[in-house]
């Protein structure tokens, strides 16, 4: 009798809880709508919200003014006559729009000059072998002032930098998107998303204060510190918990492997024809070398501009509102010239040609996130003016305090929820654009300034990055691995960031607990409670 056909058929294996889950979790995000048509029917469902809330007598009373705020029927024939003469304008006023587009006119030549790839690639390439974990994390958080410009140049060069050092190159790969992505936010430096994020919870704290300012600066203190943390909770996971799981680097045969990196104490990679990982050559390092040294020429002259007496941005009371209002267009300027720099020595800049079309396509990127501002825009504003954001924070805060949930649970509570959404929409902007306007009027009534929730929020909507599919980069990360893996799924990558995430989950609530605790502002002139 033949062996084989008396072999029995092997049944299927029934996934796991956790396959499970993640299983639903990608099928329940592939249904939801694009952004855009989100907001779109957001806004419908707002326009009746208003309508059958206002017939119904909604109202509530402001803890602070005592005023009685009643919900408002944008349908009728005034609201509409409302919403379609300030339609343009508030779209043109909207606070996110033109603070992210003059970042990017500056990033754009940073990044297109090839300064950022310089940047990341030279700033592994110096540290010595003991520390190239670190310096991958580390890197990919300092990634972010460039937008995406860590997924494409880093993680892959985290594999190499990893295979070449006779590491598994998985590894690397895992450290550079777990500091890319899983650490997202942390960052020792501003970047486009604080204006950004701050856009955003101005206008939701103007609901309760209507004269109250969130700077692009909000959150800066507590996320620069946050970098040393993540960095070492990265490096900790990386070396304790995922190169002992995936064992010694065996390459299948015939493999064809990326050029070897610099045996020293360096971690340089040289693939050869591989622009995106290869070493910095002579003029690249020189141009690397002048446009860090226009940069800190720069920012000296900021510094002194704003540290002495009667500085340029320096208030004549001695505050430096001045330099916090003037944040973006000195962050542009601060990309801008050493990306100018770096391009006229490499030729990557020949004349102002390139310079135009560097920013032009910088803005062509962005067309997505302009279409998404517009209908963000209005979202907003008719939520604003139907009063249905202050009614529901109003009822929410009284609903909280009266069954006792205040204080550092539901500060937490709030960060796991944030992360928990993140999993189903991609979008920070996004995200908060929706959650702004509800929760940062609910807990300033709860005593808790708008710059925490939003430092909350970053948080939970950092680490839960790295484990869901729906992350536009998802499928990028996968055909890197596959270099090294032919066979590599989601579910392997998935494996691979889950203990990233749960560990730097801990380290950053916990981080954020204790600086609760101890009751430091989270950044300049960005305190922890709310005063009326």
């Amino acid at each position: 009798m033949n062996e084989s056909a008396s072999a029995p058929t092997p049944q299927p294996t029934r996934p796991g809880l956790t396959q499970r889950l993640l299983d639903w979790v990608e099928r329940a995000g592939n249904k939801l709508p694009q952004p855009v048509t989100l907001f779109a029917a957001m806004i419908a469902l707002v326009l009746v919200a208003s309508l059958v809330f206002s017939l119904l007598g909604t109202s509530a009373e402001h803890p602070g003014t005592g005023e009685t705020i009643r919900a408002v029927n944008l349908l009728n024939a005034e609201g509409i006559q409302r919403i379609f003469t300030q339609m343009v304008t508030v779209f043109t006023s909207f606070p996110p729009l033109g603070l992210v587009l003059a970042v990017m006119l500056g990033i754009g030549v940073a990044e297109r000059s090839g300064l950022v790839a310089a940047g990341l690639k030279g700033f592994v390439a110096v540290v010595p072998r003991r520390l190239v974990t670190m310096a991958l994390v580390t890197a990919g958080m300092l990634s972010s002032v460039a937008a995406d410009a860590g997924y494409v140049v880093l993680i892959p060069l985290g594999a190499v930098i990893f295979r070449s050092m006779g590491r598994h190159p998985l590894a690397g790969l895992a450290a550079a998107f777990a500091g890319v992505s899983g650490g997202f936010g942390a960052n020792l430096f501003l970047t486009g998303l604080d204006p950004l994020m701050a856009g955003f919870t101005q206008p939701a704290a103007r609901m309760i204060d209507p004269a109250y300012t969130v700077d692009p600066t909000a959150n800066w203190w507590l996320l620069a510190a946050s970098v040393p943390v993540v960095a070492i909770a990265g490096t900790y996971v990386t070396e304790r918990i995922l190169e002992p799981r995936l064992g010694q680097w065996r390459p299948e045969e015939g493999e064809e492997l990326p050029g070897e990196v610099d045996g020293g104490d360096g971690a340089g990679a040289d693939t050869g024809d591989d622009d995106q990982t290869r070493d910095l050559n002579a003029t690249e390092r020189k141009a690397l070398l002048w446009a860090n040294l226009t940069g800190a020429a720069i920012l000296v002259l900021i510094a002194a501009a704003s540290i002495q007496p009667g500085g340029i941005f320096r208030a004549e009371d001695g505050s430096f509102d001045p330099l916090f209002a003037a944040i973006v267009p000195l962050m542009m300027v601060l990309f801008f010239i050493p990306g100018l720099v770096y391009g006229r020595i490499t030729g990557s800049v020949k004349g102002d040609k390139d310079v135009a079309q560097m920013t032009a396509g910088s803005m062509a990127d962005m067309g997505a996130y302009i279409v998404l501002a517009f209908v963000a825009a209005q979202f907003v504003a008719y939520f604003n003016w139907s009063n249905l954001g202050v009614i529901f924070a109003i009822s929410g805060a009284d609903l909280l305090q009266s069954i006792g949930f205040t204080g550092i649970p539901l500060i937490v509570t709030f960060i796991l929820v944030s992360s928990f959404i993140n999993l189903l929409i991609g979008s920070a902007s996004a995200k908060w654009a929706i959650m702004a306007p509800i929760f940062v009027p609910m807990l300033m009534l709860m005593g808790y300034s708008p710059e925490l929730t939003q430092a909350a929020y970053r948080i939970g909507d950092s680490y839960s990055n790295i484990l869901t599919p729906l992350l536009p980069y998802f499928p990028l990360i996968i055909v890197f691995a596959q270099k090294y893996q032919k066979d590599l799924g989601i579910g392997t990558i998935i494996s691979l960031m889950l203990p990233y995430a749960i560990v730097f989950a801990i380290a950053r609530i916990v981080m954020l607990v204790i600086w609760m605790l101890i009751g430091l502002p989270i950044g300049p002139d960005a305190p922890l409670e709310y005063t009326p």
